[in-house]
């Protein structure tokens, strides 16, 4: 964990020396205390609860581990962060579990999570405050670490905030020789955010060393993270892991980023560290955490973690050496669109063989690929496909490796497309009576243009086949939302092979006079009657980064205005993920134009006013505490902005009728009339979320 807020950077001689250590400097051995020999699994609260941890949580997380089956998975840390302690050490200097929180301190928590079969974790900083400013260990390792065992601990997460400028290794070293005096097994978690080269030394003073700054739920958050760790293989092995982080699965990303963090961590052998809440986690979620082929990949006992064969594109491709001599593949897919991505098996270190097995590690179900060893799939936009490829001898005795694509073109109401399928054989023979399919929904037509049936296709070779959709002249919904899915059957010696391709689509209805639109970044606007909506995406609305769609009157706003819309639902990408009421002088004018408010809710914070305080068209003012809303999200709310000369107040309410005033700004450079509208920023860079307005009026 980390708040930019507290962190002091080290800035001593002694750590900037320490700091210019290359990345490829050879790895220290492996700190010899025999503990996490395969990277530790478990949960942590701060993703999911920040400070509002407590004896009950964690005690009935423990309980739902146990419960969901999580437990016999293989996890087994049930770890406690900041902001368990009291302010003060007592007088004999020793940390105080805060008795409301943890009525039967530390050591009662501990025995009950022991009693499941499990074990605890606990946090401290190796500085004089941790990040949230309880009492830091750094002077009191010995101290510390001594109490740590006598209450049973397990597990320490080590922070590394208010560090006092003093290099990380020499502070990360003193806790780790104070955590084995005490003689008490206890995985230790260097958490110093990836500085001053950790990866080159942290091996031999912890047994996992984070190698990134804070993840959080966004996709662009964990796509960075990835980039970081992913090039640090050579430091990891058994005791010793790269850490990119607590997962995020569970916490607002969508199902499929959800799937490819989960695949990228395995593969990167990196603790599989819970940080959502799982007491109530959905049936989805304790499916993606429990996949028991995906986990066997993290936990191989080789302990090898995976490296890039190749990263291009957005079009990613890992591979991992397994201890039976498999090699567990991933391929993923960072950009929006699905594509085919393709590697052999002689890229990813596999032998000459006469086929290979590819067991699809999500799908569960297991395809052969011919001598040429083909390893491909067609991979959803930020989507993963992970297979453990193994040599045979006898690919003809599994259905044949076969991908197949389809395009995915816009769509306007009433408008057609061309779509195109295409169809490979990567299997060991030519199968036959090839038919290829395009399905849609209710409403919409399809029309072959070609022809769909194939007498024989070789092995390596494709069919392709194309065809005419046409989207209904009269959506319901401003944007419509479907799926085209291409299908794909074909005859080979054990029977019908079968493999569908599904393409998302969105289908707006065009935007009316007098509104317009405008994106600084990527924005589908779709407005049915008095219903807009806008999916698009955007890293946030602050300071220099002012990304965000759009759609507004130009010049509506005025003295004595007052604007008001419904916004019925919005997509919970981000806790900060913002939707509501724009004006400035010029909606198009991003991260410039004076006269700037926003009557924003966000998923995780509630309602907020925010505005550009000294006239340089960025938003610079809160009408909260920083990083906070002033109350929970509801949806639907009404929102309502109301404009007396160059003030402006802010309000929402549940039912339209009666308001609660969120705040109040004065904001330079407001022109006489201005831009006025609704707009939305996902705060997940990559990543759209749609918002959905009703009876937009402005008077």
């Amino acid at each position: 964990m980390r708040k930019t807020w507290a962190a002091l950077v080290a800035t001593s001689l002694a750590a900037t020396a320490l700091a210019a250590v290359p990345l490829t400097a050879a790895p220290a051995a492996a700190l010899a205390n025999g503990l996490a020999l395969t990277p530790p699994m478990g949960w942590n609260d701060w993703n999911a609860f920040g400070c509002d941890v407590s004896e009950k949580l964690v005690e009935q997380t423990a309980d739902k581990i146990v419960a969901s089956g999580l437990k016999a998975a293989g996890y087994q840390y049930v770890n406690i962060d900041d902001c368990w302690m009291t302010h003060d050490r007592d007088a004999d200097g020793d940390l105080v579990p805060d008795p409301a929180k943890f009525p039967d301190g530390i050591k009662g928590v501990a025995d009950y999570v022991h009693a499941k079969g499990l074990k605890l974790g606990i946090y401290e900083s190796a500085g004089t405050l941790t990040c949230a400013g309880y009492p830091g260990s750094l002077g009191h390792e010995k101290q510390d670490a001594a109490t740590f065992a006598s209450w049973g601990v397990d597990y320490l997460k080590y922070d590394n905030c208010y560090n006092q400028g003093i290099p990380s290794l020499q502070r990360y070293t003193a806790m780790r020789d104070a955590l084995a005096a005490t003689g008490r097994p206890i995985v230790f978690s260097l958490c110093n955010w990836g500085n001053e080269s950790v990866a080159s030394w942290g091996a031999g003073v912890g047994n996992l060393w984070r190698t990134t700054g804070d993840i959080n739920a966004s996709f662009g958050s964990m796509l960075s993270n990835f980039h970081t760790n992913v090039q640090l293989a050579a430091g990891a092995g058994p005791g010793a892991w790269n850490d990119p982080d607590m997962l995020e699965v569970g916490n607002g990303m969508t199902p499929t980023e959800d799937r490819s963090e989960f695949s990228l961590w395995a593969e990167m052998a990196a603790p599989l560290v819970s940080g959502t809440d799982l007491r109530t986690a959905s049936a989805a979620t304790l499916a993606i955490y429990g996949n028991r082929e995906v986990i066997a990949v993290d936990q191989d006992r080789l302990g090898r973690q995976g490296r890039p064969v190749t990263l291009a594109d957005g079009l990613d491709v890992l591979a991992k050496p397994l201890a039976d001599g498999s090699v567990a593949v991933t391929l993923f897919n960072e950009n929006p669109g699905r594509a085919t991505i393709s590697t052999t098996a002689a890229a990813v270190g596999l032998p000459a063989a006469k086929g290979y097995v590819l067991r699809d590690l999500w799908a569960h179900r297991s395809t052969a690929a011919g001598a040429a060893g083909v390893i491909a799939a067609s991979v959803p936009g930020h989507g993963t496909v992970m297979y453990r490829v193994t040599p045979t001898s006898r690919p003809g005795a599994l259905a044949p490796a076969l991908v197949l694509d389809t395009t995915a073109p816009q769509f306007t109401a009433g408008g057609s497309a061309t779509v195109e399928s295409t169809f490979t054989d990567d299997g060991a023979k030519a199968v036959t009576d090839v038919r290829l399919g395009l399905t849609a929904p209710g409403g919409w037509t399809v029309k072959p243009l070609t022809s769909t049936r194939f007498a024989r296709v070789g092995p390596g070779k494709m069919a392709i086949a194309a065809f005419r959709v046409t989207a209904p002249a009269s959506p319901t919904e401003p944007i419509a939302h479907i799926q085209l899915t291409g299908t794909a059957a074909a005859h080979w010696s054990g029977g019908t092979a079968r493999v569908d391709a599904a393409n998302p689509a969105e289908v707006p209805s065009p935007v009316q006079a007098p509104f317009r639109t405008y994106t600084d970044n990527t924005a589908v606007f779709g407005q049915a009657g008095d219903r807009l909506a806008i999916d698009g995406a955007g890293a946030d609305l602050w300071g220099s980064t002012d990304q965000y769609g759009a759609v507004y009157q130009q010049g509506a706003e005025h003295d004595g205005s007052t604007t008001v819309v419904e916004l019925t639902a919005q997509a919970a990408t981000s806790d900060w993920a913002k939707a509501g009421l724009m004006v400035r002088n010029d909606i198009t004018g991003s991260a410039a134009s004076p006269g700037y408010v926003i009557l924003a809710e966000a998923p995780g914070k509630g309602y907020v006013l925010q505005w550009d305080s000294d006239g340089d068209g960025q938003l610079d003012s809160n009408s909260a505490p920083s990083n906070q809303g002033s109350g929970t999200a509801v949806y639907p709310s009404w929102l309502k902005l109301v404009r007396n000369g160059s003030v402006f107040t802010g309000y929402w309410s549940t039912d339209g009728t009666s308001w609660t005033q969120v705040g109040q700004a004065t904001v330079p450079g407001v022109a006489t009339t201005q831009d006025v509208g609704v707009f939305t920023s996902s705060h997940s860079d990559g990543t759209s979320g749609e918002a959905d307005f009703t009876g937009f009026t402005q008077s």
